[in-house]
């Protein structure tokens, strides 16, 4: 090191400046399990190199199309920050990505995700990595790799934000979308217990700060505190669109993932110009919450549906003959489902009735 300059010790060092280096590592070596869990066929290697290996089987594809997806969490790690829970939003995270995926029709393949935080605690980056390997396993998707930063000195020492990258793969000439969908369509809907991870800052601006306390019941009558329903993880539904591919083939025609933007907002994402989504909202159950932020906040019926699932995680378009099977094989995946509506001519427009 002759080409450095000679300081005497006691000087400025990077942990003083805000980042531990021992903390990272500390974060690596408690993570190496969990991440490890995930491992699918096509994982080549273990995490700590430069960059995450996957090989691909194209002996699988005839035209193999890769299909990739962002997205972060919102948010819904305010709720987690205050409660000091951090596992079901990784959870979360899992679903946001994998669950874009399966709207094209692509198996997710990996995840790769960013973490963050003004102060690095290896315990807290463990229980969210850790709830990200738990929805990696669900979803059957492994978890490549990723990146924490800690940013010291920029982000105050309890914040924490987390984004993913998912990468998946579909056959080209069988995605899904509004070049399938077809008038007389019927419309299966996926249940979703909870928020999801959208539309959190206006479900904290009525419920937490106005009322602050997330230990009080979530609504009256709820066994559930406000925290504990706000941090309902998401449901993972990436692995019951791949089961409906595989029995309903070319009946499944799209998918609609209900995230930012409510059911109005996503629904018409698979609509063509010339056909309408007629969905009735007394075909599936509205979890209370939905009703106490309306109540709470004397927000209107139509702001509802542009910002929140409302009870509708996705909603599928299948050949109506199909619709029986499609609500059969939903169930076997363990998902509740029920017909919310069909598909007509129109003009590209989201109907709720």
């Amino acid at each position: 090191m002759s080409r450095l300059l000679d300081q005497p010790e006691g000087g400025l060092t990077y942990a003083g400046a805000g980042v531990s280096i021992e903390a990272g590592d500390e974060a690596v070596e408690r993570i190496k399990s969990v991440v490890a869990s995930t491992a699918r066929p096509g994982v080549l290697g273990t995490i700590g190199g430069f960059g995450g290996l996957f090989s691909l089987d194209v002996a699988q594809y005839r035209s193999p199309v890769l299909v990739a997806s962002a997205d972060g969490v919102g948010t819904k790690l305010e709720v987690a920050r205050q409660v000091g829970r951090y596992d079901s939003v990784g959870i979360d995270l899992v679903a946001m990505l994998v669950d874009d995926l399966a709207c094209v029709g692509a198996e997710p393949l990996f995840l790769l995700d960013y973490v963050a935080v003004g102060v690095l605690d290896p315990a807290r980056l463990e229980e969210l990595v850790g709830g990200i390997a738990e929805g990696c396993r669900r979803a059957n998707t492994a978890l490549l790799g990723g990146e924490t930063a800690e940013h010291g000195g920029v982000m105050k020492p309890d914040d924490l934000d987390v984004a993913g990258f998912a990468v998946g793969v579909v056959e080209q000439g069988t995605q899904l979308g509004p070049h399938r969908l077809r008038s007389g369509d019927a419309l299966v809907g996926f249940a979703s217990p909870g928020l999801r991870s959208n539309g959190y800052t206006l479900a904290r601006r009525v419920l937490i700060e106005r009322d602050a306390d997330l230990d009080a019941a979530a609504y009256p009558g709820s066994s559930r505190t406000l925290g504990e329903e706000l941090l309902i993880p998401s449901v993972i539904y990436a692995p019951s669109i791949t089961a409906l591919r595989a029995v309903l083939g070319d009946e499944l025609h799209a998918v609609a993932h209900v995230t930012g933007g409510g059911i109005v907002g996503n629904v018409a994402r698979i609509l063509s110009a010339h056909l309408d989504a007629v969905i009735d909202m007394e075909s599936f159950e509205t979890p209370e919450i939905f009703f106490e932020i309306q109540r709470r906040g004397q927000v209107h019926a139509e702001e509802m549906v542009r910002v929140f699932n409302c009870g509708l995680g996705m909603v599928v378009a299948v050949g109506a003959p199909s619709a029986p099977l499609a609500l059969e094989t939903a169930r076997l995946s363990g998902i509740e489902a029920s017909i919310v509506g069909h598909v007509q001519e129109g003009s590209g427009e989201v109907v709720l009735r």
